[in-house]
């Protein structure tokens, strides 16, 4: 006898399709059958050895975030609630062109100081790993969702070339090259880029062009965080489809959106971009977070010519008072390449978490209201901050626009992804809310999209840009990582005050055809895997 019967769903089956009412049986971690109107027909109901009455709830595909930062997360924290009660399933990670593999042992320990604001320090994690595979084998002792991973091109940099801004030579764009097919062999789904993030920016575009060849000759795709989200982000979207048109590549861009003063409105233009590079032929999709405040780290909005040589580096130039003045003037008059070219306006700029506990004062409060608190300038308090938490602070920067997260969110090649960062003592509420955000608010509430459009959006889009052939609908076969809410009360728990809060109406979610989450509590259930790339036919 099978294991589990999930009586009379209202099944929401990731095509798009209308929802159907149906008894759907699982055994051996797939979907062995689905019973359409099975008590409505009066025929005989399919038995197993567990029965699961969902009267009123919907029954999808788990969801797929496409872009995220529980790279050590994952191995950190068993529990997981975080993703697991959103109905994620599923994780995208080794985004914005760094984290942990492939590393030799200086390499490691700079990106451990580079993305400690991303993911901690790492002192509670043991690093026994240097290659992709080592990596995935590390995460198949038992997570609890899945998770796939992109190779991280500015650590492939790293590694490589080091954290100097310039080309690199001929060996050692062979060496990248190398790396690149390396962790695709190894079940790499693809690669991910950070250009605005050194030492990944500082990559010319013939050298990203390169790597993408790579990419594509293991039928990969490429995921940039791209060159500017604010002053010239058209340009940067129009280089990303240009670069991989000419290398063949697949193309999903990251946390794609329109922010700061300059593109308020301007979402129309991009995506008729994106319309014009499809029509053409590009293979291009996209994910965004349904808020409009950015998540990085304070340092991240620094010129890229003062990260240039790593993290000491980067330390050694701000506490030289001549070299952090021209920081300075960058940073509030010029506009830094690292706060996308746009002056930074430090009253958007609220500190979300930091290292050391003792500065955990300045935590919910904006750059310019700390500042206003010590009497100094902003630019006092921010090199203050950063020089004491040794680059460690996380920031919210408040630059989006309702307009255009609505616009790009209805997009036929958008998916979601949360961009989550769980570090800090107030992370963004997309790491805890992303996908019962979109199903409350903008599906019930707002009517932006369908629920049968936003659960594609969320499950078999991301399953089809991961060339994952038995995921992201509900059938027959497929894989049952499923999902069980309720339409009417699914909503987001966290907000800006208490981001850490986990969302409502999802009392079930199953990983591998396991209850991780059961009755809306979560279990001990470590059914994730890594989900490696599938070969092209």
């Amino acid at each position: 006898m099978e294991e589990l019967v999930i009586r009379d769903a209202d099944v929401v089956d990731g095509s798009g399709s209308d929802s159907y009412r149906a008894d759907v049986v699982v055994d051996g971690g797939r979907i062995v059958s689905i019973v359409k109107e099975a008590a409505a027909a009066g025929c005989q109901r399919p038995k197993a050895r567990r029965e699961l009455d969902a009267e009123g709830l919907v029954l999808s595909p788990g969801f797929v975030d496409m872009h995220a930062h529980s790279d050590l997360a994952l191995l950190r924290d068993p529990d997981h609630s975080a993703k697991a009660a959103q109905g994620v399933t599923l994780e995208v990670v080794g985004q914005d062109g760094l984290s942990y593999a492939p590393v030799d042992d200086r390499t490691l320990g700079e990106v451990r100081r580079a993305i400690a604001g991303w993911n901690g320090p790492g002192d509670d994690i043991d690093f026994d790993w240097r290659t992709v595979g080592e990596y995935l084998d590390r995460l198949d002792r038992g997570i609890a969702v899945n998770a796939a991973y992109l190779i991280p091109q500015g650590t492939v940099r790293a590694l490589a070339v080091g954290w100097e801004d310039r080309a690199a030579t001929p060996q050692e764009l062979d060496r990248m090259r190398q790396s690149v097919a390396e962790g695709l062999e190894q079940g790499a789904v693809g690669m991910s880029s950070g250009l605005t993030y050194t030492p990944g920016m500082y990559a010319r575009d013939a050298e990203l062009t390169e790597l993408c060849r790579v990419v594509t000759s293991y039928g990969g795709y490429y995921c940039p965080h791209h060159r500017s989200y604010g002053a010239g982000a058209l340009q940067a979207y129009e280089e990303m489809v240009a670069l991989t048109r000419e290398a063949g590549c697949s193309l999903h861009l990251a946390h794609a959106t329109m922010n700061f003063g300059v593109n308020k409105g301007r979402a129309p233009e991009l995506l008729a971009l994106l319309d014009e590079a499809l029509a053409a032929g590009s293979d291009i999709s996209l994910d965004t977070y349904p808020y409009t405040p950015g998540c990085t780290t304070l340092a991240a909005v620094l010129p890229s010519w003062a990260s240039e040589g790593g993290p000491e580096e980067t330390l050694r130039r701000l506490a030289d008072p001549g070299t952090a003045e021209r920081v300075r003037h960058d940073l509030e008059v010029t506009g830094s390449d690292g706060c996308h070219g746009v002056p930074v306006e430090w009253d958007t700029i609220e500190i979300s978490g930091v290292g050391d506990p003792a500065l955990a004062d300045f935590v919910g409060r904006t750059v310019q209201e700390s500042a206003d608190r010590r009497g100094e300038t902003c630019w006092e308090t921010a090199r203050g901050l950063l020089l004491a938490d040794r680059l460690a602070p996380t920031i919210l920067q408040h630059v989006g626009h309702e307009e255009n997260v609505r616009e790009i969110m209805r997009h036929r090649v958008h998916t979601g992804g949360s961009d989550g960062i769980l570090q800090g003592a107030k992370p963004h509420p997309r790491a805890y809310g992303t996908f019962p955000h979109y199903l409350g608010h903008y599906v019930r509430e707002l009517g932006v999209l369908s629920l049968e459009e936003c659960v594609a959006h969320l499950t078999s889009r991301p399953a089809a840009r991961l060339r994952l052939p038995d995921r992201g609908l509900v059938r027959e076969g497929y894989k049952a990582d499923l999902v069980l809410f309720d339409p009417a009360t699914v909503a987001a728990g966290s907000t800006f005050a208490q981001p850490r809060t986990l969302p409502t109406g999802i009392p079930h979610v199953l990983v591998d055809g396991r209850f991780v989450i059961e009755d809306g509590r979560r279990t001990d259930v470590l059914a994730g895997r890594a989900v490696r790339r599938t070969p092209p036919a």
